[in-house]
């Protein structure tokens, strides 16, 4: 089997990926393979996640949406998949509400 390297995962990300490898206690190679099958569709009985499909086409809705807002949803889900992850995640705040720096935006 091929080795791939991924490079340039943000703190947030690995963070996630160490915390579940640790709460399920397997390997950090068993939790990025997990979620590689699972994210691509390639798990058995698994199907893509909406964020991850880039044709919003096929994104099964339930319940009775009109047209627009059917139009609204798929507008949605074709922005967040296109959007940078550090543009999904808040910036902390401290107390008074002013932005916290992290380590990883420092110069």
């Amino acid at each position: 089997m091929p080795d791939l390297v991924v490079r340039h995962i943000d703190n947030v990300m690995a963070e996630r990926i160490k915390t579940l490898a640790k709460d399920r206690r397997w390997s950090i190679n068993d939790v990025v393979l997990h979620a590689l099958k699972h994210g691509l569709g390639l798990a058995e009985g698994a199907q893509p996640f909406a964020e991850t499909m880039l044709d919003t086409d096929t994104v099964v809705l339930s319940g009775h949406w009109d047209a627009a807002e059917r139009a609204a949803f798929h507008e949605a889900v074709q922005a967040l998949s296109v959007a940078p992850s550090s543009q999904l995640v808040a910036p902390p705040e401290d107390s008074l509400g002013d932005p916290v720096e992290r380590p990883a935006d420092r110069s």
